[in-house]
């Protein structure tokens, strides 16, 4: 009888292998993914702050230049915070077309990468 279960134990065993080998084959796709999700998202949260700085001090800028030409430092002041709300309209307005459409792909493609034939 011994001989007849012999197959069916090796069977189990090498399915038993094939499991844990999956297993470990996912967790390091997973580690991947993530780590190069994590190291993207800091590198686009780190351009956005060095991009909002700048233009938080170019705006600054533009009211003191403007408000020498109009010699209303209040006024100029007002000018930019209107300039910058007719083009934070204007994203309102293009958003789905300026980023949903631009970063779904981005994300599919971060997150599905297509097999390159590269082992990880």
């Amino acid at each position: 009888m011994s001989e007849f279960t012999r197959p069916a134990e090796q069977l189990s065993t090498e399915v038993r292998s094939y499991v844990d080998l999956k297993v470990d084959e996912l967790k390091l796709k997973t580690a991947r993914g993530l780590s190069l999700s994590v190291s993207r998202i800091l590198g686009v949260i780190l351009i956005l702050g060095v991009v909002t700085t700048l233009l938080l001090v170019l705006a600054f800028g533009v009211v003191l230049v403007v408000g020498d030409l109009i010699h209303s430092y209040g006024g100029a002041a007002f000018i930019v915070a209107g300039v910058l709300a007719v083009i934070l309209g204007v994203l309102l307005l293009l958003r789905e077309r300026l980023f949903r459409n631009s970063f779904v792909p981005l994300f599919v493609k971060l997150f599905f990468p297509e097999d390159d034939g590269e082992e990880v």
